[in-house]
């Protein structure tokens, strides 16, 4: 019967019951039968004070005491501290039956589990037996965070299964019959388990050992303690809340509820600990660096500082583990001070050493240079924390708003961060680590390579200023073209071929950069790149494209129109430029990309202050295919070969541009570009130039200026050419002082012109120098000789075709290098295409495009080179 019910005589005989109840949790016995009260809530015994659970008893019983009959209380009440809440929660039960409180249960749970692996033990089942190890393990963890003392069975257990575990491996050595592997394995792997847990529980094996009787004692005293202090606690907290300016004094706390003292002598102790914890699913993150920040305070010597900060700088990078956020600046900025000074102590010291491979070492005890005999190595990689810090800086100006302050000034800290590369630069180069040394100079080098001589000189400047620098800096090479080679060079001898890739490429760029262009092309076309680039990673493929692109527009800033065209050409055609240069996602209409695939595509994005503006690259690209398009166009007769574009975007917009019915004033880049070719294509050379010159998208680009008087002079150059190519039929002769004045151009640069275009063959006509006259020649061609000229270019075209098609099949490159006909190949094309007027002209400017020099470097971009011969298996 429920207390609720009983009368006062009978209150004696179960005050032993209800002391034994006064442990039992309300959550365990929250289901409830329907004769329960259900707006009875569970209360904590520690908001209990014994003055109210005496009075609402003495009341109770009153009440209660002339009723046998179960009734219903008019209102919830809260439950008594001397009473069990399963009294509270079930009046029906039997007044025979003992209710276990919470930690009789996770006892006898555990003696349950100690059970089964005595009874595992006796059939030498060591599966079963480390199963049930984990889940005793998980409960005395349950244990700890409950504030609750380690039971003796449990200390018993650990003692027992060491002493199982030995005797079980001295018989698997003597015995003939060995165990199964499975079995073999948990056996291995229990001695671990038990190993650990022996040496986290050292110091209560060791008293359980001497004396088991006391340790039983201590724990029964332990917990008989544990409700007096509870309720004193609760006694004190009226007077706590009452008296408003008492302030509370909170202590660091550990696992179990023991203060955690942070000393020189336990640093490693405490050091293990966290890294144990670290990982784990309920870990404090930011507790974890609150913890090794004090540790790092009170480490002694230089080899407690270093182990403390190779774990801080860990933890750090752990805080934020999404890989989609970035790590907030703070915590940036405190890892890479974190580095610095790690850097600063092991190259201080020579005695100490970082390194990513070294002998195993007791992690627990202290080492010095005088128990070590020489050099104290160090598990633990700089090269690591340098690359993920430059990573995290690359995440964090790809997730801010380029167009804000923020960017700006997050920018900054890439001073810092350079400095920080340079000093492990240093640190490799002392010690002499190679494979570190060689990813630590990439770093340095993706820092300056696209960046002009003054950002670089004040990256420079802050190097000089630290106490730790590397052999190379700008202050001894004098100039960025002499850094940035030195670092190059030493990337070349590196044993890594992706290093050596992405070195060449960068001083590519860098040459590009600097319109160096004669260099930058012979260094790509000599590395043979372009054909090996397809099996390299995405990151170097990106780099790949944006030098191609610098290599264009340098030189386009150069002035060689021809060759700017076709380097360009590579990558407009594929209508992806944001894409391939990492400037944006490209939106295919049928294609839809998966989560995953749009995460992916969006860390490959570059920041925003590296982009290559893609406007400015467009119209370097339409003018250029202007300049050779438009004089093509005015030379070829055949409306078949004007169909076979050189430039296929730009022969797109122009075709569009001629069938707009009504053309208004241009407004887009695009727009002044076809007004221009129409202009061009019509002998308007004048309007042309102001159409072009007028595009503003050229004050971008460094040296503006003589960029619009280089497209100028172009312009009139091809204007000369187009008027010949589109009325030279309707002349016998013409006087070369005519077209000077008529273009603007010096007598010298028209004859020099004119006789150009008859050695090439693309104007049949002759000079005659004391007349200054150029003199036409008409030849009248045959019907049967046009058809014939017509076949042998087809047939020329299908052996071409052939010829790449035998090569891909038989997997021949076909290089730069190995081409040993490059003559016969040069002069097949030219006889292909070799251009037909009406009656006098020939067509060689098509030929010259594609089988002459610009032609081959074009091919050489891409991939196989036409006129390579693959010698056939017989």
């Amino acid at each position: 019967m429920s207390r609720f019910f009983r009368q006062a005589g009978d209150s004696d005989s179960d005050s032993d019951s209800s002391e034994d109840e006064l442990m039992s949790s309300g959550d365990e016995q929250a289901p409830a039968r329907p004769t329960t009260t259900a707006a009875k809530p569970a209360m904590s015994r520690f908001l209990r004070t014994n003055d109210s659970s005496s009075s609402e008893s003495s009341d109770e019983e009153e009440s209660d005491s002339d009723s046998d009959v179960p009734k219903r209380p008019s209102k919830p009440t809260l439950p008594l501290a001397g009473e069990s809440d399963d009294e509270e929660s079930d009046q029906d039960e039997k007044p025979g039956v003992r209710i276990l409180s919470a930690q009789e249960k996770r006892l006898m749970e555990m003696e349950a589990t100690g059970k089964t692996m005595e009874n595992a033990l006796k059939i030498n089942d060591w599966v079963a037996i480390s199963t049930e190890f984990d889940k005793l393990a998980r409960m005395i963890q349950r244990q700890h965070n409950v504030a609750e003392p380690i039971p003796p069975f449990y200390i018993k257990t650990l003692v027992n299964l060491e002493t199982s575990i030995n005797n079980a491996l001295v018989k698997e050595k003597e015995t003939k019959k060995k165990m199964n592997a499975t079995n073999a394995k948990a056996l291995t792997a229990m001695k671990q388990k038990v190993k650990k847990a022996v040496k986290e529980n050292e110091d209560d094996v060791k008293k359980y050992q001497e004396d088991p009787e006391a340790f039983e004692r201590d724990y029964m005293a332990s917990i008989s303690r544990e409700p007096s202090s509870t309720v004193a606690v609760t006694g004190r907290r009226p007077a706590a809340t009452a008296d408003e300016d008492e302030v509370d004094e909170f202590t660091t706390v550990g696992k179990g509820g023991k203060v955690m003292q942070f000393t020189s002598e336990s640093i490693f102790k405490n050091l293990q600990a966290v890294q144990e914890a670290r990982g784990k699913k309920n870990t404090d993150r930011a507790e974890q660096i609150r913890i090794l920040e004090k540790l790092l305070e009170v480490a002694a010597t230089s080899y407690q500082r270093i182990r403390v900060l190779l774990a801080l700088i860990s933890s750090r990078f752990d805080y934020n583990s999404s890989v989609s956020s970035h790590m907030p600046t703070e915590l940036w900025l405190s890892a890479q001070r974190e580095v610095d000074q790690l850097v600063s102590i092991v190259a201080a010291d020579s005695n100490y050493s970082i390194q990513e491979v070294t002998d195993d070492y007791d992690e627990m005890a202290e080492r010095s240079p005088a128990t070590e005999n020489g050099i104290v190595r160090i598990r633990g990689s700089i090269i690591s924390f340098i690359d993920r810090l430059d990573d995290e800086f690359t995440r964090s100006l790809q997730n801010i708003d380029p167009h804000g302050t923020e960017y700006v000034e997050r920018l900054k800290d890439e001073k810092v961060l350079y400095c920080t590369i340079c000093r492990a630069q240093a640190f490799y180069e002392q010690t002499k680590q190679d494979d570190p040394l060689g990813r630590v100079i990439m770093r340095r080098l993706e820092h300056i390579y696209s960046k002009p001589n003054a950002v670089v000189q004040a990256l420079e400047s802050a190097v000089d200023t630290s106490e730790i620098k590397p052999s190379m800096t700008l202050q001894i090479h004098g100039t960025t073209s002499s850094l940035i080679h030195s670092l190059c060079v030493y990337l070349y001898k590196s044993g890594n071929s992706l290093l050596r890739t992405r070195a060449m490429l960068s001083h590519i760029y860098h040459h590009a950069l600097h319109n160096d262009f004669h260099t930058a092309r012979d260094m790509l076309l000599m590395s043979h790149l372009q054909e090996s680039i397809h099996s390299t990673d995405v990151a170097t493929q990106i780099l790949y494209n944006r030098t191609v692109v610098q290599l264009g527009l340098c030189a386009f800033r150069s002035g060689l129109i021809k060759e700017a065209q076709a380097t360009l050409q590579e990558i407009f055609t594929t209508q992806r430029v944001k894409e391939l240069l990492a400037q944006g996602v490209h939106q295919q209409r049928f294609q839809v990309l998966t989560p995953e695939q749009e995460k992916a595509e969006k860390q490959r994005q570059l920041p925003f202050h590296m982009h290559i503006n893609t406007e400015l690259l467009e119209a370097a690209f339409l003018v250029s295919s202007m300049l050779v398009e438009i004089p093509l166009l005015a030379s070829i007769d055949s409306e078949e070969l004007k169909r076979k574009a050189i430039s296929k975007p730009f022969r797109r917009l122009l075709d569009f541009a001629d069938r707009q019915v009504f053309t208004g004033p241009p407004e887009s880049t695009r727009d002044h570009i076809m007004q221009a070719s129409k202009a061009l294509q019509n002998g308007e050379w004048e309007q042309c130039r102001d159409l072009i010159q007028s595009i503003k998208i050229w004050s971008l680009m460094p040296e503006a200026a003589d960029v619009k008087e280089m497209l100028a002079k172009r312009i009139q150059e091809q204007g000369l050419r187009t008027y010949l190519f589109t009325y030279a039929p309707h002349y016998s002769s013409l006087s070369l002082s005519l077209l000077s004045r008529t273009f603007s151009l010096p007598l010298r640069t028209v004859t020099s012109i004119v006789s150009k275009m008859i050695w090439n063959e693309e104007l049949s006509a002759s000079l005659d120098h004391a007349a200054g006259v150029v003199i036409f020649h008409r030849i009248e061609l045959s019907r049967m000789q046009q058809l014939a000229q017509t076949i042998a270019e087809k047939v020329g075209t299908m052996i071409d075709q052939n010829e790449k098609s035998l090569d891909t099949k038989m997997g021949g490159t076909g290089s730069w290098g190995e081409r040993t006909d490059g003559n016969k190949g040069e002069k097949r094309g030219e006889q292909a295409q070799e251009r037909r007027g009406r009656g006098e002209r020939t067509r060689g400017t098509r030929g010259g495009t594609r089988g002459g020099r610009g032609g081959r470097f074009s091919q050489g971009l891409g991939n196989q080179m036409p006129g390579h011969i693959t010698q056939r298996p017989a």
